[in-house]
């Protein structure tokens, strides 16, 4: 399929605020930080490097601990501004709570670096995994039982998306480099293709899927996301960015609202119900770097992207244009190879999985204490 072209896209003004401190530090300054925090030592190995980005991020300068959030919340009653402290309070909990996860199961199950994960919707201790080489894994890492093992094509087989089917915990949905969109299971069958370009030179990079409205979403590499019944019925097909779309990602309470993310630099926001062509996105949010991810909370009030360079952004659905918080962040996407897009808390929200190059880690707050 060839791509289209399309006039410019209309941006929205940018705004960022910030929280307010004495001094707040660039992305370029809180690098050097960084790289410091992560240096190697005598007997350091990569295998442990992600263990600095805790140590990182809890040591980075955050707000003053606001001494109260209910005094906070209460301050709206009195005539004062409560969101500032609020946000503090709430930004520096949270700091601590991230650097209270330890690695308790790691695996390195594949010849090529993880490229996408999932958890099971049912299953708090399940998480699957896919690989550049188009190989999938699932693992309980709750039992010892060996995992169930997907080969893959090899070269060329890379998995970008991987969804579990919300009406069948035994399937899975997966976009890859091979130019396809199927539905799988994990005894190794092919059950439908939703999408398939059939060369080389197109290929799907991201995926989606809504249980209440029973849709699946997938964006390509050229720009275009494709929108589709579970039973395979094309809605759409709009080429709705300029260059790839490297993220898409449903709103988990109302699934009639689409993020895309793409190496345009751009996040835009869609009503599905009204998406008439490639311009009726509701809001565009300009970004300074390529985009690699835009997830929303899982209460869908919030909207977190991630770019190529050194911002997490944090957008609210009362004002989705205007970012409440810019966290500088340096991601050093170039030299781990696996973009940080790839980190998830389960369904119970008590445990992080993230993939780093060959490596899957289990993170937890109640195995704080013991590695396995």
């Amino acid at each position: 399929m060839a791509p289209r072209k399309r006039p410019e896209t209309r941006q929205t003004s940018e705004m960022v605020l910030r929280p307010k401190s004495k001094r707040s530090r660039s992305p370029r300054e809180l690098e050097p930080e960084a790289k410091k925090l992560c240096g190697k030592g005598p007997g350091s190995s990569r295998r442990f490097d992600s263990g600095c980005l805790w140590e990182g991020l809890a040591s980075l300068q955050v707000p003053p601990r606001c001494r109260n959030i209910v005094r906070a919340l209460h301050q709206p009653k009195l005539g004062r501004t409560a969101w500032p402290s609020l946000q503090q309070g709430l930004q520096q909990s949270f700091l601590h709570s991230l650097a209270s996860y330890r690695i308790f199961q790691k695996a390195a199950p594949f010849d090529r670096r993880a490229t996408s994960l999932a958890w099971h919707p049912t299953h708090p201790s399940t998480v699957a995994v896919g690989s550049k080489g188009g190989d999938i894994m699932l693992w309980n890492f709750g039992i010892k039982d060996k995992p169930t093992f997907i080969k893959g094509i090899g070269a060329g087989g890379s998995i970008t998306g991987l969804k579990f089917n919300p009406l069948n915990g035994n399937q899975f949905f997966t976009s890859s480099m091979e130019g396809a969109t199927r539905l799988q299971d994990f005894k190794g069958n092919t059950l439908q293709v939703y999408t398939n370009y059939g060369t080389c030179n197109f290929w799907f990079c991201s995926l989606d899927v809504s249980a209440e409205s029973q849709m699946v979403v997938t964006g390509d590499n050229v720009g275009h996301v494709v929108l589709l019944n579970m039973d395979g019925r094309e809605l759409w097909n709009l080429r709705m960015h300029k260059k790839k779309v490297t993220h898409v990602s449903l709103n988990p309470r109302c699934d009639w609202l689409l993020a895309t993310a793409s190496v345009d630099q751009t996040v835009k926001i869609w009503d599905l119900r009204q998406v008439k062509g490639k311009s009726s996105f509701l809001y565009s949010l300009p970004h300074r770097h390529p985009v690699n991810a835009a997830h929303f909370s899982p209460d869908g009030a919030q909207l977190l992207t991630t770019d190529q360079k050194s911002e997490i952004r944090v957008y609210s659905a009362s004002q989705w244009d205007r970012p409440p918080s810019l966290i500088p962040h340096p991601h050093r996407h170039f030299q781990h190879l696996t973009p940080i897009k790839l980190n998830e808390f389960s369904p119970m929200g008590d445990t992080l999985a993230s993939l780093m190059g060959y490596h899957v880690l289990i993170w937890s707050q109640q195995q704080a204490g013991t590695q396995k």
